[in-house]
């Protein structure tokens, strides 16, 4: 098989630039430094915007006080930024939502890695950045080096400056980069010139984060990142128009490695040429239906060698195909490379005549490419006997079912003779000589085509019974079937070997398909991390451990394939070394190798997770060379499945916490507020009793003093709601009787409204905790009073209809928002319909609606149908009515 064929469109690269359609264009103004001009830049490309007649605003922007900045702010259009309140202060932020009202073409926003106020929609600056390119609207922004996630900790380890506010790297994947660049000489006179900052702050940068050396260094950072963010997206962009060539806007080079001595060489000669260029490299494997009759010894060498690349800072692969050259030139080609790195080793002028060269074929037949051809030594040989019997070699059986055939061909022939003519006769030989080279490769089909050209000479060819071949028209018949045979085997052979190769990608996807389904169906950690230990047991015969970090950031076994595993101090170590260093450790690698165990990093992007041990009964090596990509696939997949677990029992974490602080808000709240009306008409009361008592002064003490005791029994009912602490005492209640008590405790909360009671004396009881039935109904009457029209009248009317039993509380006022109405039963939730000013904490629906949850029963609310005002319903199901009540439930 030739060179690949014709580049076509990558899916992956066409469905991230579908993605993109309808988005609005980010454009990043990259400086290695403050005080190189990037606001400059930004305003003065934003105004040749606007002069060009593009609709643009500025939505923030940070002048520092620099006059050159602030002149360029003048004439053009600045929304005006919120006011935030903030521990006594007033802050001034991007008014997010005025932007994306005004909706322009291209808004300007300073300082991409800024933090917001609390209480903002989004905590960082860039999270507002990512609505405004979401709704269409192109932006324009700034950034330092500094600030990007990934080179945090390189910046730091220089400057010994940690900054705080980072924009994720995904940000700058689909980013215009434009860096502004200013030399450190020229920043540094700037600096001195008070351009920067104040004079007395300049003076202390210059001694710490302005040294040269350290300018040097970010500026260094600051092209090389624009320049990978350059390289990526037109790598993205060739492939989703299917653009062949390598496009070497950056060099990429690959090394291709074999089983064969020396190959760690190539590896150490390709980190060496990747440092030079500083530019990305891979070792790449091609796996080969040859691969199949490696030796363990071969298996272990490529084993070694891929670890090497990987320790090394390379990436691996292992890519199958039906040739070595034919593998190559589709990972160069899928990979845009640029420069290949090639071992050729000793061979005899009769072996590269008979075989090809590998080096010379990939030299001619690659053009954009550079090939680095290293001398390997390859002196070392496969000890005797260890590789396998390499396929194709035929097996006893074969060949005695091919002598069958001959013969029963034979046979056929023999009786058929008088009426078939010798040409006719030869055809027939040709059957078993293409049954056995399909069945049996080369090798038998040869052995066919031999057997089969003596059998026809012998038995049909004059003169019979002998070997001689009187007509020389009879040689072509014979070299007929041997040429046959010779092709037929060929053409079998790749297509068996395409088959095979086939067979193996689709068993590795179907493993991670089936692997990742199981996992995906998992919601708890420990028993997400036992499945992959099985599954990793299942495919690769190993003993397999998971250690995550405990309480403390100590390594603990999570999980484990065999119960009887054991992990001494050198593999507790190795594996304590994979975690810190996010790299392998343990046996076959290049650190602890004395442990017995492999561990391998378990990594969510730039989270450990924990890792994975694996190691073999036998002692020998834990996983073969050929199974290493697909034990890399599985923990990826398994690291993306915890990192999901513990993301979500976060969130189930910050959900209790934010529960706290609602209601730790809403006490304060209350006892500010809501407490303070009672307890204020208390004292008042209490301060006339010093001169005479009277009847009125005495109502009322009792009257405030009850709605305060409402007050704290709906926050300490809340409590327990929130708890899950809710004990029922469920007994017969005849709701005549709780209605009218209801209405008699809640007297004071409908002072000044009519009350109407229309429920019929007939209805059966129901079954429900009385206490829990009486707080519901004193919480509904007062939201009753609280928002009917002064004056007005509250009906409560029951229905016994269609088998359920349903008690109403109506109210003549506001009513609720269409489409709203079961907000209401949401904690602290307030849904006033008027102006007048209505108390209350938002505790007392969503009370009655955890109550009626508790009792069985179901709560809702809508808007009256015959008027203005809002109706809420208690429907007991037919569970809970009692149908026939004892005569001692009704005394």
């Amino acid at each position: 098989m030739g060179a690949p064929g014709p580049a076509r469109p990558d899916p992956d690269a066409l469905l991230r630039t579908a993605a993109q359609e309808g988005r609005g264009r980010l454009k990043i103004f990259l400086g290695a430094a403050p005080g190189v001009g990037k606001t400059f830049e930004m305003l003065s490309e934003g105004a040749a915007r606007r002069r060009d007649g593009v609709d643009v605003v500025v939505g923030v922007v940070e002048t520092h006080g620099r006059a050159e900045t602030e002149a360029l702010t003048r004439g053009q259009e600045i929304v005006p930024r919120r006011a935030v309140a903030y521990e006594g202060r007033t802050l001034h932020e991007m008014d997010l939502d005025a932007i994306l009202a005004r909706a322009p073409r291209l808004v300007l926003v300073d300082e991409l890695a800024h933090t917001n106020a609390p209480g903002s929609r989004h905590p960082k600056r860039y999270g507002d950045v990512e609505e405004l390119l979401a709704a269409g609207i192109n932006v324009y922004s700034t950034v330092n080096i500094q600030h990007v996630e990934s080179l945090n900790d390189v910046v730091a380890s220089f400057t010994r400056v940690r900054v705080r506010e980072t924009v994720p790297d995904r940000i700058f994947e689909l980013a215009e980069i434009e860096v502004v660049d200013m030399p450190p000489d020229e920043l540094i006179e700037r600096l001195k010139a008070g351009k920067v900052y104040l004079p007395q702050e300049a003076t202390r940068a210059l001694g710490h984060f302005f040294s040269k050396s350290n300018l040097s260094a970010l500026r260094e950072l600051a092209l090389r990142r624009a320049a990978q963010a350059v390289d990526a997206q037109m790598l993205d962009h060739v492939r989703s128009l299917g653009v062949g060539g390598t496009w070497a806007g950056s060099d990429r080079i690959v090394v291709a490695v074999s089983e064969l001595p020396g190959a760690d060489g190539l590896v150490r000669a390709a980190k060496r040429v990747a440092d030079a260029l500083k530019a990305p490299w891979t070792a790449l494997f091609i796996e080969t239906p040859r691969t199949q009759g490696f030796s363990d010894a071969e298996h272990t060498r490529v084993a070694e060698t891929m670890r090497l690349a990987s320790q090394l800072g390379g990436a691996i692969a292992t890519v199958p195909a039906p040739a070595v050259i034919d593998g190559i030139q589709r990972f160069l080609a899928d990979a845009r490379a640029t420069q290949l790195v090639l071992g050729k080793s000793k061979r005899s002028r009769w072996f590269e005549l008979r075989h090809g060269s590998v080096v010379d074929r990939l030299v001619r037949e690659t053009p954009g490419v550079t090939v680095h051809v290293v001398p390997v030594d390859d002196a070392i040989a496969p000890a005797a006997g260890t590789r396998t019997r390499a396929p194709g070699w035929g097996s006893p059986t074969g060949y005695a079912l091919t002598l069958a055939g001959v013969a029963a061909i034979t046979a056929v022939a023999s009786a058929l003779f008088h009426v078939l003519d010798l040409g006719n006769v030869a055809l027939l030989y040709l059957l078993p000589v293409m049954v056995a080279a399909s069945l049996f490769g080369l090798r038998t089909g040869l052995f066919a085509g031999i057997a089969s050209s003596l059998a026809y000479n012998f038995f049909f060819l004059p003169p019979t019974g002998t070997l001689t071949v009187s007509n020389p028209e009879n040689v072509v018949s014979i070299i007929v079937l041997l040429s046959v045979a010779v092709a037929t085997s060929q053409l079998t052979a790749r297509v068996r070997a395409q088959a095979d190769l086939a067979a193996a990608s689709a068993r590795t996807n179907a493993t991670l398909a089936g692997f990742v389904r199981q996992l995906s169906s998992i919601n708890d950690p420990v028993t997400a991390a036992q499945m992959i230990c099985d599954d990793v047991k299942r495919l690769f015969g190993v003993q397999v451990v998971l250690l995550a970090p405990k309480a403390g950031g100590v390594l603990a076994v999570q999980a484990a394939s065999d119960p009887d595993y054991r992990l001494e101090l050198m593999d507790q170590a190795a594996a304590s070394w994979a975690f810190d260093n996010a790299t392998i450790a343990g046996k076959g690698s290049g650190t602890l190798a004395a442990s017995e165990w492999l561990f391998q990093p378990l990594k969510a992007g730039d989270r450990v997770l924990g890792v994975l041990g694996a190691a073999h009964d036998a002692g020998g090596d834990p996983i073969r060379a050929d199974r290493l990509p697909l034990l890399a696939s599985l923990i990826d997949q398994s690291a993306l499945v915890l990192e999901r677990l513990r993301l979500e029992a976060e969130m189930r974490d910050v959900d209790a916490v934010r529960t706290r602080d609602r209601l730790r808000a809403a006490l304060l709240s209350s006892v500010s507020h809501d407490l303070r009306t009672p307890l204020t008409a208390v004292l008042a009361a209490a301060d006339q009793l010093d001169r005479g008592a009277t009847p009125e002064l005495t109502a009322t003490i009792k009257a405030e003093a009850n709605r305060l005791n409402r007050f704290v029994a709906n926050l300490l009912d809340m409590a327990r709601v929130e708890a899950g602490a809710l004990t029922l005492h469920v007994e017969p209640i005849d709701l005549s009787d709780a209605v009218t008590g209801a209405a008699h405790d809640a007297r004071r909360a409908l002072e000044g409204h009519a009350l109407q009671l229309e429920v019929p004396p007939d209805l059966p009881l129901v079954r429900a905790d009385p206490q829990l039935l009486h707080h519901c109904l004193l919480n509904l009457l007062d939201n009753a009073g609280r928002y009917g029209d002064p004056g007005s009248e509250i009906v409560i009317e029951g229905a016994h209809r269609y088998g359920q039993l349903r008690l109403s509380v109506l109210d003549h006022g506001p009513g609720l928002p269409p489409g709203r109405e079961s907000e209401v039963f949401e904690t602290f939730r307030r849904l006033e319909g008027s102006d007048r000013a209505v108390g209350g904490t938002g505790l007392g629906l969503a009370i009655v609606k955890a109550f009626a949850d508790a009792m069985g029963m179901a709560v809702e609310a809508t808007n009256r149908h015959d008027g203005a005002g809002a109706a809420f319903t208690l429907t007991f199901p037919a569970a809970l009515i009692v149908r026939d009540p004892a005569p001692e439930q009704l005394t």
